[in-house]
């Protein structure tokens, strides 16, 4: 079997070997001569065809048999994958049986074939991912739950804030992880349907046997059978993509976080080590998070793939001219693209290396100050809002002016002290005191995934 060059250097690193299985040539040929084999099984059942025709067209339903090279060049003249497959089934076939050659491809027409094939495609895909999404929400709720407790600066607009916990942004992770497998269960009944209209959607040459043989080909295939034919209404993909976009979108956020934390002057997580792995062709003490660029590429590159599907939709009449051909590749490339992301954050996420005493003393960097706020609320309740408020932003503009701990500056502070004792302001200036619900929404995304998962 002849096969074209490819482009697969980069294959590895962005996408899923098992993905790539699905969306090469032979899965999506074998794909369509599935789709050829069930439809004759489908015409015999109901009395179409000669059930002595089932075999033979079944025996030259196999991909193997086919040269995509060959394939490829006819597709440049006929203007789809269907037109030369089917012509090439109808030779193979006729080599061993040329009676059965006559009930190939018979009511059908090429889209029925191509988009079907890939619903076939989209439901292995659908699989791998669904399975893998639900092994990342196992691996980030046992994360979760191992540093619920562990507090780091939490950061906002790139500065630090108030503390929150590692767990805690870890379940951040995984409440998405959570949602995304949610959406797909919800999508796929809408997702897994049979393609089966003929010339036009109508049917018009399968006659009275028309609704028999649908229903028995989308029993063969184990689809549904919509309301009708959906050539020109794509929204089903346009769905699964959009779904698949938020998966990529939620996977580069938990890239995003991993490569900040991973900075030299943060070093408080960091993706696992390997040989190899992260290193620099120039500078031998690089640790880059390879990981995580896979991400953040893979969510920065869906979007505008799903940008294609949605400019896609408006489809003339009962075929489209150029708005179907443009969806061939942008599907499944994007589901190639998800699937990488996603090997990517198993290994990130299983692999995690934390540094609780690095995040420790992180939180101290601004000796104190992140936790004004803690003390500002009890002060508070003690002389007023305003009062507390500008009385506890005088001593941190003196703590950073004088280069001094925030504790001290306040224990220098007759109208603090006259307030808060000594263990009062120990107690506040504490990180591990100031974790709010941090523990709760810990809590909450684990049952969330426990729910889904049981």
């Amino acid at each position: 079997m002849n096969q074209r060059p490819g482009n697969q250097l980069f294959d590895a690193y962005f996408t899923a070997r098992d993905m790539r299985q699905v969306f090469c040539d032979q899965g999506r040929v074998q794909a369509m001569l599935d789709f050829e084999a069930a439809l004759a099984r489908a015409e015999a059942r109901v009395g179409l065809i000669p059930q002595a025709a089932v075999a033979s067209i079944e025996a030259a339903c196999k991909a193997e048999h086919y040269d995509f090279a060959a394939l490829g060049d006819a597709i440049a003249t006929a203007g789809n994958s269907a037109i030369p497959l089917v012509k090439a089934l109808g030779k193979q076939i006729a080599q061993s049986d040329a009676e059965a050659e006559r009930y190939v491809h018979l009511g059908a027409t090429s889209q029925d074939v191509m988009d079907t094939g890939l619903v076939l495609q989209l439901r292995r895909a659908l699989q791998l991912i669904d399975a893998d999404l639900a092994q990342l929400g196992e691996t980030l709720a046992t994360q979760a739950w191992r540093y619920v407790a562990t507090p780091l600066a939490g950061r906002t607009w790139l500065q630090h804030a108030t503390p929150v916990t590692l767990g805690m942004k870890i379940a951040g992770w995984l409440g998405a992880v959570t949602r995304s497998r949610q959406r797909l269960l919800e999508l796929k009944p809408r997702l897994l349907v049979l393609q089966f209209g003929g010339a036009s959607g109508t049917l018009a040459a399968l006659g009275d046997q028309a609704m028999p043989i649908a229903e028995a080909l989308a029993a063969e295939l184990q689809l549904t059978l919509p309301e009708q034919p959906w050539h020109t209404q794509r929204d089903r993909l346009v769905e699964f993509g959009a779904v698949l976009g938020l998966v990529a979108g939620s996977l580069g956020k938990l890239g995003r976080d991993v490569s900040l934390l991973m900075q030299t002057e943060a070093g408080e997580v960091f993706e696992p080590s390997a040989p190899g792995k992260g290193g620099s062709s120039t500078m031998p003490h690089k640790r880059n998070p390879v990981g995580a660029a896979v991400l953040i590429g893979a969510a920065t590159r869906v979007p505008g793939l799903l940008s294609t599907l949605f400019s896609a939709m408006p489809q003339e009449h009962e075929r489209s001219l150029g708005l179907w051909h443009a969806e061939w590749e942008t599907l499944p490339e994007i589901c190639c693209l998800v699937s990488g992301s996603l090997q990517q954050a198993l290994l990130v996420a299983d692999g995690l290396e934390v540094d609780a005493d690095r995040m420790t003393r992180n939180l101290d960097l601004t000796q104190g100050l992140v936790l004004a706020e803690a003390v500002s609320i009890v002060l508070a309740q003690r002389v007023g809002r305003d009062t507390a408020h500008h009385l506890l932003e005088q001593c941190c503009k003196r703590a950073v002016a004088e280069q001094r701990h925030l504790r001290a500056v306040l224990g220098d502070e007759p109208q603090v002290t006259a307030e808060l004792s000594d263990a009062e302001l120990d107690h506040l200036l504490d990180p591990a005191h100031y974790l709010g619900q941090a523990h709760t929404w810990v809590e909450r995304a684990v049952a969330e995934h426990f729910a889904l998962t049981a």
